[in-house]
């Protein structure tokens, strides 16, 4: 709804009434229409002013009604009608204007800016475009290269940049309201042709065509033919070209796939502890103080995520060098940090120690110390020893047993795994690792704490890998085990990045380091040198690919070392390397296609997915999704994981696998798990709807 008031005798303040984002429902968009048409029939009325309540202009559309019949009046009507008022009407900027509520505000005469108000047309992060004259009226008010980068990458613009670029006419560290009330009052009477924004024509840009072919090459196609149509035709023609756009996108696969992205982030982690306890409906513990241990690159990153959430951290590393360069690279990464964000690092949030005494008084301990489990027993020994008994104890394994580290401990309840990832100041994913014992408090301390870093936190319970390594797994074997069959690493990795990953699976391995992973390989007695014949590739009773292994044993370690997967330096050897492998161990290659890659590759590890979903270590997939978007690169445009499967059909997917294993008995986990086949056999029902289908207890705790 909006509300209708008169302020200063002659100025009609409409205010928009839909928290937490004021979005422009049906019932907004009702009330907009009737106050605006309601303040310029009002002869006491000589200028208008619309803002939105809370502090914050408008988020946008509400997307609770996409996909639904639309209700209620239309937004582009109403922003026309507005434009073509006789009034003066100023938009008060406070908080934020995205999406269609800066549409609404370009739709005004004049835009007052609050100082720390951030402006922006995200609607191409849905699969989207701005459908409500953004992209008409954008191009005309700023120029087409500055629109044409806003629209194509939905990036959100401070009002200091929004003043700068000429979207905004004025900037203030007051009120925004009272700012844009009295200036109301000032531009009472003046003409206002020159201030709708639709009647301008486009300023001149060089090679407006080179521009237009550039972006196409980079981002969203029908977002530059709509700028294209600004800057082309006259309005009206521009806004028909808008709206065609818009329809085609709108039933597209991205644009669902990137809608229930949206939705699943905001989904994610709702889960109830053994024993029916729900951690979402708990009350978190404040955190005040958080101690890191250990300041290698992850703890580094970590104690810089808990600076910059505002928590004292102390950060304690027992050997005098690393502690002295960890000091120093701490600074530097809170100082860039700090530039790019326009404001200075706060001093005196950190404070550093050698001796693990100094976590003793900390809310919440984080130990960040080498991946191994030895380590790791004798630091929460010591950690529950010199911690209050209060303190929440967390481990950033990637993979070890929370229930173990947990044993070791004089409170098991207050213990938890909080897996970053890296650079754990920058990725946006946080896996809270639940145990047998870990109680609903903790898990909604962590979770929330989580929240305060910026992170998307999702709940997962104690297995080996959790959710997003035990699935990497899979999809690292079949990648091995493709190029054992006759691929290479090239071939492997152009199939995964023309479907949308960023990098391909060996690309991403010589840039972390291939000796990241053989060394959890030897630490579970899978790596083993000087094996022949067939025991070469069988471990623990399962297909086994010594790959890796070997291209560690000749010191090929990725980019660090020169060589890996890839030569970074003229070197023929890796293809003589693999063709030398399998005429040793029998193996004829053949001619492997991109589907059969991404099937191999892709489908065995939605299939995990549905094993952990099946094992209840996740509440459902949107959990999954999350993770895969946020932590391990999965194209954000195909929705995750088990969205993709969705989208390619659940039959096809069990269809798949079942022709793989088949092909390749001796790998057990490309059979179809059990809630994939139960899913198929009831008629492969739409993804929320597969949560009624995971039945059973917590297995695994």
């Amino acid at each position: 709804m909006a509300q209708y008031t008169r302020v200063s005798g002659s100025v009609g303040l409409i205010t928009l009434q839909n928290p937490p984002v004021n979005a422009l429902s049906a019932a907004v968009r009702l009330g907009i229409g009737e106050a605006v048409q309601r303040a310029l029939g009002d002869q006491e009325v000589q200028s208008v002013v619309i803002c939105g309540q809370n502090g914050l202009f408008c988020g946008g559309a509400d997307i609770r009604e996409f996909g639904k019949e639309m209700t209620g009046p239309p937004l582009v009507p109403m922003i026309h009608a507005i434009e073509a008022a006789t009034k003066p009407v100023v938009a008060a900027i406070e908080g934020s204007a995205l999406g269609g509520g800066l549409e609404l505000a370009l739709g005004c005469h004049y835009r007052i800016s609050h100082c720390k108000a951030r402006l922006g047309l995200p609607e191409v992060t849905l699969g989207l475009l701005p459908a409500a004259g953004g992209t008409q009226r954008l191009p005309r008010l700023i120029g087409v290269p500055a629109a044409l980068n806003l629209i194509t990458t939905g990036h959100h613009v401070t009002a200091a940049e929004a003043l700068q670029l000429g979207i905004v006419d004025q900037v203030t560290e007051h009120n925004a309201v009272d700012v844009a009330v009295k200036f109301a009052l000032s531009v009472t009477g003046k003409p206002l042709h020159d201030r709708r924004v639709s009647s301008l024509e486009c300023p001149a840009a060089p090679d407006l065509d080179s521009l237009f072919e550039e972006a196409m090459l980079k981002v969203r196609v029908a977002c530059v033919q709509a700028v294209r149509a600004a800057a082309t035709l006259p309005y009206a023609r521009g806004m028909e070209r808008e709206k065609a756009l818009m329809a085609t996108l709108f039933g597209s696969g991205q644009a669902r796939a990137l809608q229930y992205f949206f939705f699943a982030q905001r989904a994610v982690g709702r889960w109830s502890t053994p024993g029916g306890a729900r951690w979402d409906t708990s009350q978190p513990r404040p955190v005040r103080t958080a101690a890191v241990i250990g300041l290698g690159t992850m703890g580094r990153g970590i104690t810089v995520a808990l600076a910059q959430a505002g928590l004292s951290v102390v950060a304690v590393e027992t050997q005098a060098k690393q502690l002295t360069e960890a000091r120093k690279a701490v600074a530097g990464m809170l100082k860039r940090a700090a530039v790019r964000r326009g404001t200075t690092p706060e001093p005196g949030s950190i404070t550093y120690s050698d001796q693990l005494q100094a976590a003793a008084r900390a809310d919440l301990v984080i130990e960040a110390v080498f991946e191994d489990m030895e380590v790791k027993e004798t630091l929460f020994r010591q950690l529950s020893a010199v911690c209050r008994p209060d303190a929440l104890l967390c481990t950033n394994t990637s993979s070890l047993d929370v229930d173990h580290l947990a044993s070791q401990t004089r409170h098991p309840h207050l213990v938890l795994g909080m897996h970053f990832f890296a650079p754990a100041q920058a990725m946006k994913l946080l896996e809270v690792v639940y145990g047998a014992r870990s109680s609903p408090t903790a898990v909604a301390t962590a979770m929330q704490l989580g929240k305060t870093m910026g992170k998307v936190s999702v709940a997962v319970g104690n297995c080996r890998g959790f959710a997003g390594n035990r699935m990497l797994k899979r999809y690292l074997e079949q990648a091995f085990f493709l190029l054992e069959e006759g691929a290479t690493p090239e071939g492997v990795d152009r199939a995964l990045e023309e479907f949308g990953f960023a990098m391909g699976v060996f690309r991403m391995s010589d840039l972390s380091g291939l000796d990241v992973g053989w060394r959890v390989r030897k630490a579970e007695g899978l790596a083993q040198s000087g094996l022949t014949g067939p025991s070469a590739r069988v471990r623990q009773g399962r297909r086994y690919s010594p790959l890796g292994d070997l291209l560690c044993e000749h010191q090929r370690f990725g980019q660090k070392s020169g060589r890996g997967w890839y030569q970074y330096e003229p070197d023929p050897w890796l293809h003589r390397f693999l063709e030398e492998y399998r005429a040793r161990h029998g193996l004829l290659p053949r001619r492997i296609d991109q589907q059969e890659v991404l099937e191999r590759c892709l489908f065995v590890l939605i299939n995990e997915g549905f094993q952990i979903l099946e094992d209840r270590i996740v509440a459902g997939p949107e959990d999954i999704d999350a993770i895969y978007v946020l932590g391990y690169g999965w194209p954000r445009h195909r929705g995750g994981p088990m969205f993709y499967a969705h989208m390619v059909g659940l039959e096809r997917v069990a269809q798949r696998l079942e022709h793989y294993h088949q092909a390749h008995p001796e790998v057990p986990y490309l059979q179809p798990c059990g809630l994939l086949r139960r899913l198929v056999a009831s008629g492969s029902p739409p993804i929320h709807r597969w949560r009624r289908a995971i039945a059973g207890p917590h297995s695994q705790l």
